[in-house]
């Protein structure tokens, strides 16, 4: 499978909330690779995870209260969010640890193409829920 890039969203205005984490088009982005998924979201988020590692993947809704841009509640559940519509959550089989130490057992990130993301990743995904 060839890469495949999905751009994180960003509405016009949280733009400048988020240019001043390095947020911009080019570094704020999620990439399908055979076997990892490569996530960006300018200079304060940069991960690799493994395909293997994805349980499940689902749309969600992110409230207004957990707000825009870097976001953490400490217990396991990070966001990458630039905007409160398209926001797709993976959840992972074990935790990671996002700047150096907070741990992350749920992801999630706000996409411009929510459905074509976890159609992509189910078309490739060989795990045991299949999505």
């Amino acid at each position: 499978m060839a890469a495949e890039r999905f751009q994180i969203r960003i509405d016009p205005l949280w733009q400048p909330l988020l240019l001043a984490g390095g947020a911009t088009p080019a570094t704020a982005y999620v990439q399908l690779r055979d076997d990892t998924i490569e996530i960006e979201f300018g200079w304060w988020f940069k991960e690799t995870l493994r395909r293997a590692d994805i349980t499940e993947a689902v749309i969600r809704q992110w409230p207004v209260w957990m707000g825009i841009g870097w976001r953490t509640n400490f217990i396991g559940q990070v966001g990458l969010i630039g905007s409160y519509r398209g926001v797709v959550e993976l959840r992972l089989r074990t935790p990671i640890r996002v700047w150096q130490a907070v741990p992350c057992r749920r992801l999630a990130i706000s996409l411009e193409e929510p459905g074509r993301f976890l159609e992509a990743l189910a078309e490739s995904s060989v795990g045991p829920l299949g999505f």
